[in-house]
């Protein structure tokens, strides 16, 4: 059974190799051949009487494409071996420490691209090559030389090997994919791709074309050139022309390791081109000899992986659940799985139109990803898993909770639930109320609303305000005590003094989110002017559409509605706006902000809260609407469109400058 499931795993592992290096048409992702590898070294490590002479684990690679000259490496290209959690960092610094007294490290980001070897004779570059399965490469000498950060002529006349990563820039493959689907042909999946499709291209023109790019990052034989440390090996490139990565760092200690990976997990989206992790190497050369090579990898550097961008897994079953609107929402039931650093067991399916059109199925296959990094979502299924029994999804007609027909609402894919007294929608409603983006009411988690509803402590907004009369029964609550329960009181007293749009959003008015009820709260200031608002007061504000409107005008034409409000103001919840915005400025307000390029002295979040204080937007496109595009360092193809629609530019500086102001 063992060994059955070993060469099982062979099979897949040496098959997604082939269509990764060989096809660049992988099937599978890295999180999971990434899974499958450690599965196998743990057998190999327990069996290892069974461990086959063809086993992945001790070869790198895949098979050569036709068509292109081979090379063979003098020395192999090996990869790095992987670490994936915080643990796995430690115990790589562990077996350093074991073998080296105080170890330095450097820290590098790790560049998603294509491997390359570039061989340089007299200071002249006579070859560049892929890396292909370690041991023999492809001869891409003809694309290598458009690459324009690639020096053609050393300033001297060294014979020398450097290796490192050829990419392809964001802008570039944003520009590639829009150009391809313009002329009807497939869109390249990510920059990774596009560049290892661009470097294989037999005419060198579509590779100059595709405005590739690298970094340089290692010297095969530094010892020849009297270095000591892989540092001083990359400003020796520097030196020679070659592009170094500017993001490195040295490192002594096990803590700034972890704050370096911490930094670039979060600032890796500000990046114009894209990583997917760290590398760690060992600083000291004559360390690095001492402590060799695995069959596969070195044992003086490892790579941590940032958390798969992309995960499959199996939908098991569609459960449906009942919104505080009314809404029912069908939701994926998923094998759980690790994704970007959680792990992930449901995900809503948003509503039956999001499903049929996907096709998805019960047993399906699924992949899913993070929308902003943040909540997962499927984004397709893979139809060529299926094997025969999977159950294709049916709407249900009546509620889930409490049974009343389902009604789908007038051009919207949704239905609703609309029995007024249907438990889940109340208590959606208050877990609403609570949330963060709407009262935060610090404490108050979905299970603790659902269970002081069920106790008959939380049936309608103004009830979390009379809490404190019952705060002698809570804490009799099993789980709870005098300071927990405090801790929710204080979290409900604090709640009374948030801004009028924080309210708005809370009490759930149809069509109405977070950006909206800032927009209102802004101009009608308090809650009485707003609910005596007309449709044509409403409509006049920007960013109010008709359908806004009108589910504003027949929300307070609703009397129950005003007498959830009047209990609110009874308890003492504020009803007017807390502006927190500066003194408006001319070249800020009511104009449009695109940013584009890294920003060095501020974050773009931050930058964007600047823009709304000082009373402007901000978009993710340049149009004829754009008012200023701010450009940091390296931007790209937004700064060339501002350019060719006359719009206003400031630099990073300029802009500082005038927020500052």
């Amino acid at each position: 059974m063992i060994e059955k499931r070993m060469n099982e795993i062979i099979e897949i592992l040496n098959k997604a190799n082939y269509e990764y290096n060989t096809l660049d048409a992988p099937t599978i992702t890295d999180q999971e051949y990434d899974n499958y590898l450690r599965e196998l070294i743990k057998l190999e490590e327990k069996h290892p009487e069974l461990k086959r002479s063809d086993s992945p684990t001790v070869r790198v690679g895949g098979e050569i494409v036709e068509g292109f000259r081979k090379i063979t490496h003098e020395i192999p290209m090996l990869s790095l071996s992987n670490v994936f959690n915080e643990s796995e960092i430690i115990s790589f610094d562990e077996r350093i420490r074991k073998e080296v007294l105080n170890p330095e490290y450097t820290c590098e980001l790790k560049i998603d691209g294509l491997s390359v070897s570039l061989l340089y004779k007299n200071g002249k570059l006579v070859q560049g090559a892929t890396r292909g399965d370690g041991v023999t490469g492809e001869d891409i000498t003809h694309n290598v030389r458009t690459i324009k950060n690639i020096p053609l002529t050393l300033p001297e006349p060294l014979d020398i090997e450097i290796r490192g990563e050829i990419y392809m820039p964001k802008d570039s493959f944003q520009s590639l994919n829009e150009e391809r689907e313009r002329n009807g042909m497939d869109l390249f999946a990510n920059p990774r791709n596009a560049a290892a499709g661009s470097v294989r291209q037999l005419d060198s023109k579509v590779a100059a074309s595709r405005n590739l790019s690298s970094f340089l990052y290692h010297l095969p034989e530094a010892e020849k050139f009297s270095l000591h440390s892989h540092y001083e090996t990359l400003e020796f490139m520097k030196r020679l022309g070659f592009s170094v990565n500017p993001n490195i760092r040295k490192i002594c200690h096990l803590h700034e390791l972890l704050e370096f990976i911490q930094v670039w997990t979060e600032k890796r989206h500000e990046l114009p081109y894209e990583i997917d992790g760290i590398v760690i190497k060992l600083d000291n050369l004559d360390d690095q000899k001492k402590l060799g090579y695995t069959a596969k990898y070195p044992r003086w550097a490892t790579a941590y992986k940032f958390p798969a961008a992309e995960v499959y897994t199996k939908l098991k079953d569609i459960h449906f659940s009942v919104g505080r609107t009314g809404q029912v929402t069908p939701n994926a039931i998923l094998e759980p799985v690790m994704l970007a650093g959680s792990t992930i067991s449901k995900t809503t399916l948003h509503n039956e139109e999001y499903v049929t059109l996907r096709d998805i199925r019960i047993g399906d296959v699924v992949a899913i990803k993070k929308a902003g990094d943040v909540i997962p979502e499927v984004v397709r299924v893979l139809t060529e898993r299926r094997i025969g029994d999977e159950i294709p999804f049916q709407m249900i007609q009546e509620c889930p909770i409490c049974g009343s027909p389902l009604v789908r609402a007038e051009k919207e894919a949704a239905y609703y639930c609309k029995n007024v007294h249907c438990d889940a929608k109340k208590i959606e409603s208050l877990i609403h109320y609570a949330s963060r983006d709407a009262m935060n009411i610090d404490g108050f988690g979905d299970s603790i609303v659902e269970d002081f509803y069920n106790m008959n402590y939380l049936k309608k907004f103004s009830d979390f305000y009379s809490l404190f009369q019952s705060k002698e029964e809570l804490m009799e609550l099993e789980g709870f005590g005098s300071k927990s329960i405090q801790n929710l009181l204080d979290g409900i007293e604090n709640s009374k003094n948030n801004s009028l749009e924080r309210l708005l959003f809370a009490l759930g008015i149809r069509h109405v989110g977070k950006k909206t009820a800032k927009v209102l709260a802004s101009y009608f200031k308090t809650m009485d002017c707003l609910q005596k608002a007309t449709f044509d007061e409403l409509i006049a504000v920007k960013d109010v559409g008709d359908i806004i409107a009108k589910s504003i005008v027949s929300y307070f034409q609703n009397e129950e509605n005003h007498r959830v409000i009047d209990e609110l103001r009874l308890v003492g919840v504020n009803m007017s706006f807390l502006s927190k915005q500066v003194e408006v400025n001319d070249e800020f307000f009511n104009k449009t902000f695109v940013l584009t390029g890294s920003l060095e002295s501020i974050t773009r979040e931050a930058a964007k809260e600047k823009i709304e204080l000082l009373g402007g937007k901000t978009s993710s496109t340049v149009s004829s609407k754009t008012d200023v595009v701010v450009v940091g360092s390296k931007p790209g193809s937004k700064y060339e469109k501002a350019q060719e629609l006359g719009i206003t530019i400031w630099t990073e500086s300029e802009f500082i400058s005038k927020i500052e102001k």
